[in-house]
Protein backbone atom coordinates (compact mmCIF):
# COMPACT_ATOMS: atom_id res chain seq x y z
CA UNK A 1 0.00 0.00 0.00
CA UNK A 2 1.13 3.64 -0.69
CA UNK A 3 0.75 6.26 2.27
CA UNK A 4 1.14 10.23 2.00
CA UNK A 5 4.19 11.32 3.69
CA UNK A 6 3.52 14.71 5.24
CA UNK A 7 6.31 17.20 6.53
CA UNK A 8 5.66 19.06 10.01
CA UNK A 9 3.15 21.49 8.49
CA UNK A 10 0.80 18.54 7.16
CA UNK A 11 2.36 19.40 3.74
CA UNK A 12 2.35 16.79 1.14
CA UNK A 13 6.39 15.97 0.51
CA UNK A 14 5.39 12.35 -0.78
CA UNK A 15 4.87 8.89 -0.34
CA UNK A 16 6.02 5.98 0.90
CA UNK A 17 5.33 2.02 0.15
CA UNK A 18 4.54 -0.09 3.24
CA UNK A 19 3.84 -3.50 3.51
CA UNK A 20 0.25 -4.86 3.18
CA UNK A 21 0.41 -7.42 5.32
CA UNK A 22 1.61 -5.04 8.09
CA UNK A 23 -0.57 -1.73 7.62
CA UNK A 24 -3.37 -2.98 5.14
CA UNK A 25 -4.22 -6.54 6.29
CA UNK A 26 -7.31 -8.06 8.20
CA UNK A 27 -8.08 -6.24 11.66
CA UNK A 28 -8.72 -9.12 14.06
CA UNK A 29 -10.32 -7.67 17.42
CA UNK A 30 -10.20 -10.73 19.06
CA UNK A 31 -6.60 -11.15 18.98
CA UNK A 32 -6.12 -7.29 20.90
CA UNK A 33 -8.41 -9.15 23.85
CA UNK A 34 -5.59 -11.87 24.44
CA UNK A 35 -2.58 -9.75 23.94
CA UNK A 36 -3.63 -6.82 25.71
CA UNK A 37 -4.54 -8.95 29.17
CA UNK A 38 -1.42 -10.46 28.87
CA UNK A 39 0.32 -7.40 29.02
CA UNK A 40 -2.01 -6.36 31.64
CA UNK A 41 -1.47 -9.61 33.99
CA UNK A 42 2.08 -8.74 33.26
CA UNK A 43 1.86 -5.69 35.14
CA UNK A 44 0.16 -7.41 38.18
CA UNK A 45 3.16 -6.84 41.27
CA UNK A 46 1.31 -10.23 42.52
CA UNK A 47 3.26 -8.99 45.91
CA UNK A 48 0.16 -9.96 48.56
CA UNK A 49 0.67 -11.86 51.17
CA UNK A 50 -0.73 -12.97 54.38
CA UNK A 51 0.88 -15.21 57.31
CA UNK A 52 -0.62 -18.64 57.63
CA UNK A 53 -0.24 -19.88 61.20
CA UNK A 54 2.96 -21.73 61.29
CA UNK A 55 4.48 -17.98 60.24
CA UNK A 56 3.10 -16.04 62.96
CA UNK A 57 4.80 -15.83 65.60
CA UNK A 58 3.84 -17.09 69.50
CA UNK A 59 4.07 -20.59 71.37
CA UNK A 60 2.76 -23.63 69.69
CA UNK A 61 2.14 -25.20 73.34
CA UNK A 62 -1.95 -25.85 73.98
CA UNK A 63 -3.00 -23.19 75.61
CA UNK A 64 -4.65 -25.41 78.35
CA UNK A 65 -5.87 -29.50 79.02
CA UNK A 66 -8.29 -30.89 76.57
CA UNK A 67 -11.06 -31.69 79.06
CA UNK A 68 -11.89 -30.57 82.59
CA UNK A 69 -12.04 -26.87 82.11
CA UNK A 70 -15.46 -25.92 81.14
CA UNK A 71 -13.99 -24.23 78.56
CA UNK A 72 -13.54 -24.70 74.41
CA UNK A 73 -10.87 -26.94 73.38
CA UNK A 74 -8.16 -24.41 72.30
CA UNK A 75 -5.33 -25.35 70.08
CA UNK A 76 -2.44 -22.71 70.56
CA UNK A 77 -2.10 -18.66 70.36
CA UNK A 78 -1.41 -19.00 66.38
CA UNK A 79 -4.91 -20.42 65.30
CA UNK A 80 -6.69 -18.46 63.01
CA UNK A 81 -9.62 -18.00 65.15
CA UNK A 82 -7.46 -16.12 67.66
CA UNK A 83 -6.75 -12.55 67.82
CA UNK A 84 -3.28 -12.02 66.24
CA UNK A 85 -3.14 -15.35 65.12
CA UNK A 86 -2.35 -16.62 61.66
CA UNK A 87 -4.81 -16.13 58.32
CA UNK A 88 -6.52 -19.29 57.41
CA UNK A 89 -6.30 -19.61 53.33
CA UNK A 90 -3.95 -17.17 53.43
CA UNK A 91 -2.59 -14.29 50.53
CA UNK A 92 0.76 -15.88 48.41
CA UNK A 93 2.79 -13.89 46.28
CA UNK A 94 2.49 -15.43 42.64
CA UNK A 95 3.38 -14.16 39.71
CA UNK A 96 0.31 -13.32 37.19
CA UNK A 97 2.41 -12.90 33.74
CA UNK A 98 2.08 -15.27 30.69
CA UNK A 99 2.96 -14.79 27.24
CA UNK A 100 0.92 -15.35 24.15
CA UNK A 101 2.12 -17.11 20.89
CA UNK A 102 4.79 -15.21 19.06
CA UNK A 103 1.96 -15.66 15.89
CA UNK A 104 -0.81 -14.38 18.29
CA UNK A 105 1.43 -11.20 19.21
CA UNK A 106 2.62 -10.59 15.72
CA UNK A 107 -1.13 -10.70 14.76
CA UNK A 108 -2.50 -8.00 17.22
CA UNK A 109 0.11 -5.78 16.43
CA UNK A 110 -0.34 -6.28 12.52
CA UNK A 111 -3.87 -5.81 13.17
CA UNK A 112 -3.84 -2.73 15.50
CA UNK A 113 -1.81 -1.08 12.81
CA UNK A 114 -4.02 -1.75 9.66
CA UNK A 115 -6.40 -0.76 12.04
CA UNK A 116 -5.16 2.77 12.59
CA UNK A 117 -4.24 2.84 8.51
CA UNK A 118 -8.06 1.75 7.80
CA UNK A 119 -9.18 4.54 9.99
CA UNK A 120 -7.22 7.81 8.65
CA UNK A 121 -5.38 7.42 11.87
CA UNK A 122 -2.08 7.01 10.73
CA UNK A 123 0.28 10.04 9.79
CA UNK A 124 3.46 9.78 8.42
CA UNK A 125 5.91 12.35 8.58
CA UNK A 126 9.59 12.76 6.82
CA UNK A 127 11.43 13.26 9.47
CA UNK A 128 10.29 14.85 13.00
CA UNK A 129 13.46 17.00 13.63
CA UNK A 130 13.13 19.96 16.20
CA UNK A 131 14.79 23.25 16.38
CA UNK A 132 14.87 23.18 20.23
CA UNK A 133 13.53 21.00 23.42
CA UNK A 134 10.22 22.53 23.68
CA UNK A 135 7.16 20.87 24.94
CA UNK A 136 4.91 23.79 23.19
CA UNK A 137 6.35 23.03 19.86
CA UNK A 138 5.72 19.18 19.91
CA UNK A 139 2.00 20.25 20.74
CA UNK A 140 1.50 23.19 18.45
CA UNK A 141 3.47 20.33 15.43
CA UNK A 142 1.04 17.73 16.65
CA UNK A 143 -1.88 20.05 16.31
CA UNK A 144 -0.57 20.77 12.53
CA UNK A 145 -0.65 17.60 12.16
CA UNK A 146 -4.39 16.91 12.75
CA UNK A 147 -2.91 14.67 15.94
CA UNK A 148 -3.59 16.97 18.63
CA UNK A 149 -5.80 14.78 20.72
CA UNK A 150 -3.87 11.68 22.17
CA UNK A 151 -0.92 10.58 19.89
CA UNK A 152 1.65 8.23 19.97
CA UNK A 153 4.78 9.49 18.28
CA UNK A 154 6.83 7.15 17.11
CA UNK A 155 10.52 7.59 15.71
CA UNK A 156 14.15 6.74 16.57
CA UNK A 157 15.20 6.43 20.41
CA UNK A 158 18.03 8.62 19.32
CA UNK A 159 16.11 11.94 19.00
CA UNK A 160 16.42 13.39 22.34
CA UNK A 161 15.06 17.05 21.48
CA UNK A 162 11.65 14.98 20.66
CA UNK A 163 12.18 12.47 23.47
CA UNK A 164 12.47 15.48 25.89
CA UNK A 165 10.42 17.99 24.54
CA UNK A 166 7.09 14.88 24.97
CA UNK A 167 7.84 14.20 28.32
CA UNK A 168 5.17 16.62 29.72
CA UNK A 169 2.52 16.04 27.59
CA UNK A 170 0.49 13.98 29.54
CA UNK A 171 -1.78 13.19 26.62
CA UNK A 172 0.54 12.40 24.34
CA UNK A 173 3.24 9.78 24.47
CA UNK A 174 7.06 8.95 22.86
CA UNK A 175 7.76 5.47 21.62
CA UNK A 176 10.45 3.85 19.47
CA UNK A 177 9.63 1.53 17.07
CA UNK A 178 10.77 -1.15 18.77
CA UNK A 179 9.04 -0.58 21.79
CA UNK A 180 5.15 -0.44 19.91
CA UNK A 181 2.95 -2.56 21.56
CA UNK A 182 -0.72 -3.29 21.44
CA UNK A 183 -1.91 -1.54 24.40
CA UNK A 184 -0.28 1.75 24.01
CA UNK A 185 -1.24 1.36 20.63
CA UNK A 186 -5.25 0.99 21.10
CA UNK A 187 -4.77 3.83 24.18
CA UNK A 188 -4.37 6.56 21.65
CA UNK A 189 -6.13 8.43 18.90
CA UNK A 190 -3.69 8.72 16.43
CA UNK A 191 -0.49 7.16 15.36
CA UNK A 192 2.59 9.52 14.08
CA UNK A 193 5.45 7.93 13.05
CA UNK A 194 8.17 8.98 10.86
CA UNK A 195 9.55 7.20 7.35
CA UNK A 196 12.40 5.30 9.28
CA UNK A 197 9.85 4.57 12.03
CA UNK A 198 7.24 3.13 9.71
CA UNK A 199 9.89 0.55 7.69
CA UNK A 200 11.67 -0.42 11.49
CA UNK A 201 7.97 -1.83 12.42
CA UNK A 202 7.49 -3.03 8.94
CA UNK A 203 10.46 -4.91 9.43
CA UNK A 204 9.67 -5.72 13.10
CA UNK A 205 6.36 -7.33 11.50
CA UNK A 206 7.76 -9.41 8.86
CA UNK A 207 10.89 -10.44 10.66
CA UNK A 208 11.17 -14.56 10.83
CA UNK A 209 13.40 -14.95 13.89
CA UNK A 210 12.15 -15.41 17.14
CA UNK A 211 11.98 -12.32 19.61
CA UNK A 212 9.41 -9.99 21.28
CA UNK A 213 7.31 -8.28 18.50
Amino acid sequence: MKVTVYNLKREQVGELELADEVFAGEVKEQLFYEVVKAQLASRRAGTQAQKERSAVSGAAKKLYRQKGTGRARQGNLRAPHRVGGGVAHALRTRDWSYRPTRKMRLGALKSALSLFAKEGRLTVVDDFALAEIKTKSVAQTLGALRAEKKALVVDDASNDKLVMSMRNLSEHRFLPPEGVNVYDLLRHEHLVVTKKAAKALEARCLRQNTGEP
